[in-house]
């Protein structure tokens, strides 16, 4: 059987390679290669690309220690779902990573970095008391804001760091939809606020007297009860343990995981 047959051009072509404009044979091994610059490497791979879309977590192996990074961002999303518009940490992400990192001894330390508006109150408590009861050295850094919730989850950690242009809202608890006026309502909300403020006063420097006047402050919020306080601020009334950014509290962690700062259950508070 001829192997040639006429081209829609008028030429031939040869079913084992490619035509030419008079009909000649260009055989494959004269095809040129299509080449690709090669990518610059990025220090992230596929697995840990997709632990940041799908977790907003990451842990890097690179380093002289192997740290997860965990991040807490937008709003703090509890038993119902935001609307897809919101940016949302969901707690039932981040308690399943939570008992992880504490079983995985490849991880040696965690860093929490916080900008959110706060959330769900019980969820966020539920996420600061699992990191408060970790025996593994902990971290946290407060980036642009830890608001409402946010501050319990900031405090959590064995050491906490904010940026200097960092802010954080103290307020009481309030509640979104249908409430009742009644005494029961007013007390369920007192034990709420209590949970909170003890957490708070436990795990950092602030005293229960001056967490209580900034969350009370009715001379400060145009339209709330409350404080906003900035980085300097949230360090000088012990809420924070110290000013710093990420390399600070890197270094921080480094140093409780090679043994140079000591710190017990509780961190060195």
């Amino acid at each position: 059987m001829n192997k040639y047959h006429k081209s829609s051009k008028g030429g031939e072509r040869n079913t084992s390679g490619r035509e030419t404009e008079n009909g000649e044979n260009c055989s494959p091994s004269t095809v040129p290669e299509v080449t690709t610059e090669p990518q610059e490497d990025t220090g992230i791979n596929e697995e840990q690309m997709n632990q940041i879309k799908e977790l907003s977590a990451v842990t890097p192996a690179k380093g002289n220690h192997v740290l997860h990074c965990l991040t807490v961002v937008g709003q703090i999303e509890g038993h119902y779902i935001l609307p897809s518009q919101n940016k949302t940490t969901k707690y039932e992400h981040v308690i399943p990573q939570l008992v992880a990192i504490e079983e995985d001894p490849e991880i040696e330390g965690l860093i929490i970095i916080l900008n959110t508006v706060g959330g769900d109150v019980e969820a966020g408590l539920a996420i600061a008391e699992l990191i408060s009861g970790m025996k593994k050295p902990t971290v946290s850094l407060v980036l642009g804001g830890g608001h409402s919730i946010g501050v319990p989850l900031a405090v959590s950690a064995k050491r906490s760091f904010i940026a200097p242009s960092a802010t954080m809202t103290i307020h009481p608890v309030r509640m979104s939809g249908l409430v009742l006026g009644v005494p029961q309502t007013l007390s369920y909300f007192d034990r709420m606020q209590d949970r909170i403020t003890r957490f708070v006063t436990e795990n950092s420097h602030i005293s229960e007297e001056t967490f209580k006047s900034l969350m009370m402050n009715t001379g400060e919020l145009t339209t709330d009860v409350g404080s906003v306080i900035d980085g300097e601020k949230a360090v000088s009334v012990g809420l924070i343990d110290e000013l710093g950014s990420l390399s600070k509290a890197i270094d921080y962690l480094y140093g409780m995981i090679e043994g140079k700062i000591d710190y017990d259950g509780k961190g060195d508070k």
